[in-house]
């Protein structure tokens, strides 16, 4: 596959350039407006299938309403014309079903002091809600003296966030990208190829996301993904590529050998690692949350086209510019270039690999150490979910949140919302389950039980304690084991959270057998050892832990968050964790591929153990630092989002590929390795003989001459 890659991009190179420029503009055609198709509803992080959402389906059907209300209003209760005005506003949108609120509605609606009140918007059942939510929003912007809030209108903004936080971030790294690649490949034409590749895989990536929109439901919040992670991995592959063509130039010249030998090796290297990212993107795919599955889809899409992107069109770049990739750059940077192409033996990474196997002992329990220390704050995590705190505080839905959390009473409280089974004539059966439930500890009140017709009734449990806290989330076990006059589902907000904290645990071990499996047999294949993958496996861990750990450290406690601007939530959002294992996992293990097959490269040309991982360090230290530093760049960029989970993906993402190309390959590979010498490379004797067969090697890797007196 990869001798007819090259010879495509040798021989035919005009035509595949163009069908390149044929594809950008198409891409850029059909992917471009994906942003306003995506799906925008608020329910990306619940589990559409669980006993919560069940039982508020139940409950609209019968009663032809929605449980909560949509959009809330909020106004000084002495601003009568106002309250009026944005009353009238909502009763005449056709779908909304039912207005409650007010001064005159009773104490729930007036704040401590008396001084502000809220009008509430409960949408009928068939509602299009995001279009009415966008309606009403107009309206009201239009009435001085009221705010405008509730969930609608919260998920609205923060998807609108979502976009200019895109646009943002895009405007902040793309410079920074380009400008930290001239710093890398000293060449101007150099730093653009990445660059080139990155704008291909998004847009790409963008117009194959729009064809599977088509057919399932796509969360919104997959762009900010599919732009970071796009751009990461392309400058990733680019810059492997890149560096392996300017090292086949300094050795035997512009020749279509050079682009033969930079696609059979590096561009190998990029197609096992797309594969293995992709695979930390299939893994997300077990999950029904749409947020993470939306994620998976991304990060699938997105390694997929960032490989075939890569192999496609940089070598028929480099067939077309040959010595001019080195172009646009000062003689001496030039110089500088071609001496690192050349410096296998006495370069920074040779020796600082040199000086850690010295020492491998005190450089593995050290950089143990510090990763364990990193990962502690991990032990008191805690989780929350996605609402209008999540915003930043210039946003309405923000401001009005906080405000009924602050001044009014009981609006932390959210109900639980129990849907009985049971006939019109169970009245009294379901007056003493009512009961029943009042007894409950952690129970404030429970409404009486309203019949909606359709053989459901309706009883809404008021619990003691805020939406989120441990002892509400209790609450809905003991809810759901008190025995009902019939067939019962509870939901409402507590429950939407343990049963999605439920559904992400049930789909935690399928995912991670399919991360291990995944990344177990591409490691195996590429270097035909055991040991190494488990390692591997092991390392990827630690990095994971420790990036937990930070993230705890900053986000649930707080800590930077004025230089971050930010508000902490006391907690970590719960589907973060496992987006960010799964595209953590992936990028270690894709930055173990590129390190480990220069190592295995160079053992096969006759170097000795320690010798091989010298210069396998060499050779890819520079390269997958700057490679880390580029994609933390480019992910890091969300840093900037006003939306908390976005920052914490940023955060974490850029966090996670640093220390892994830094701690993890500069310290504990090397380290380790030197420990375990020769039994790095042991498998057992069947599976040693089927790599014999099937596995990946070099054809011809060029021999390693070592100085005189160097072992």
């Amino acid at each position: 596959m990869f001798a007819r890659l090259s010879h495509l991009a040798v021989t035919h190179t005009a035509r595949v350039l163009i069908a390149t420029a044929a594809f950008f503009v198409i891409a850029g055609v059909l992917g471009g407006p994906v942003a306003g198709l995506l799906n925008v509803d608020d329910d990306s992080f619940s589990d559409t299938g669980s006993e919560s959402a069940q039982a508020i389906e139940r409950v609209e059907e019968a009663s032809g309403l929605a449980t909560q209300p949509d959009v809330l209003v909020l106004a000084d209760t002495e601003d009568t014309q106002a309250i009026d005005r944005a009353r009238r506003v909502l009763e005449d949108e056709p779908d909304v079903g039912q207005v409650v609120g007010g001064p005159e509605a009773g104490p729930q609606f007036l704040s401590a002091d008396g001084s502000r009140t809220y009008l509430a918007a409960i949408y009928d059942v068939d509602a299009d809600a995001t279009h009415t939510t966008e309606h009403l929003r107009e309206e009201l912007a239009e009435i001085d003296g009221v705010s405008v809030g509730g969930p609608g209108t919260a998920y609205q903004q923060v998807n609108e966030q979502v976009e200019s936080d895109l646009i943002r971030a895009e405007l902040i790294a793309f410079p920074l990208l380009f400008l930290a690649s001239l710093w890398v490949f000293r060449s101007a034409v150099a730093a653009l190829l990445p660059l080139l590749v990155g704008g291909l895989t998004v847009l790409g990536s963008l117009m194959v996301i729009r064809g599977i929109n088509e057919v399932l439901d796509i969360s919104i919040f997959a762009l900010n993904l599919i732009t970071g992670l796009g751009l990461g991995l392309a400058i990733d592959y680019s810059l492997f590529m890149v560096s392996r063509f300017r090292e086949e130039l300094a050795r035997g010249g512009p020749t279509p050998e050079a682009v033969r030998r930079t696609v059979a090796t590096a561009g190998r290297t990029v197609a096992f690692s797309a594969v293995t990212v992709a695979g930390a993107g299939l893994a997300l795919l077990v999950f029904p949350l749409r947020f993470l599955y939306s994620m998976g889809i991304g990060v699938t899409v997105v390694a997929l086209m960032a490989g075939a992107v890569t192999l496609l069109v940089l070598p028929a770049v480099f067939a077309a510019l040959q010595h001019r990739v080195n172009a646009g750059a000062p003689q001496s940077w030039q110089r500088a270039g071609e001496a690192e192409a050349r410096a296998d033996f006495q370069g920074f990474w040779y020796r600082l690999s040199r000086f850690v196997m010295r020492f491998r002992l005190g450089t593995a329990v050290a950089g143990t150490v510090v990763l364990l220390v990193l990962a502690a704050p991990f032990l008191g995590v805690k989780f929350t979910g996605v609402d209008a705190s999540v915003l930043p505080d210039s946003a309405s839905a923000k401001q009005v949140d906080t405000e009924l959390r602050e001044d009014f009473m009981g609006v932390e409280q959210s109900p639980l919302v129990v849907a009985v089974t049971a006939p019109e004539s169970a009245e009294s059966d379901l007056t003493s389950y009512a009961a029943d439930l009042a007894t409950l500890s952690d129970v404030e009140s429970v409404v009486p039980p309203r019949y909606l017709g359709d053989q459901t009734w309706q009883v809404d449990v008021l619990p003691a304690e805020p939406v989120l806290d441990e002892e509400t989330l209790d609450l809905v076990s003991a809810v759901r084991a008190v025995d009902a006059p019939g067939d019962t589902l509870v939901g409402g907000l507590s429950a939407d959270q343990v049963d999605q904290v439920s559904a992400i645990t049930a789909s935690i071990p399928v995912a991670l057998a399919i991360l291990v499996v995944l990344t177990f047999v591409a490691l195996f294949m590429m270097t035909g050892s055991v040991v190494l993958p488990i390692k591997a496996l092991a390392m990827n861990l630690l990095t994971i832990a420790a990036t937990f750990g930070i993230l705890v450290f900053i986000f649930q406690d707080g800590n930077f968050s004025n230089l971050l601007d930010f508000s902490s939530r006391g907690a970590l959002d719960s589907s973060q964790p496992v987006f960010l294992f799964a595209i953590v996992f992936g990028l270690s293990t894709d930055y173990a591929v590129f390190l480990l097959t220069r190592i295995k490269e160079a053992r096969d040309a006759g170097a000795g153990e320690r010798e091989a991982v010298a210069l396998g360090l060499q050779r890819t230290g520079r390269i997958v630092t700057a490679a880390a530093l580029l994609f933390a760049i480019a992910l890091g960029a969300f840093a900037t989002s006003d939306i908390v989970f976005i920052k914490e993906l940023g955060v974490g993402t850029a966090v996670a590929v640093l220390i892994d190309a830094t701690i993890v390959r500069a310290l504990l590979v090397p380290s380790l390795m030197a420990m375990l010498g020769r039994a790095n490379w042991w498998a057992p004797g069947p599976l040693r003989r089927f790599h014999d067969r099937h596995g990946l090697r070099e054809d011809d890797p060029e021999p390693v001459r070592a100085p005189v007196g160097q072992v």
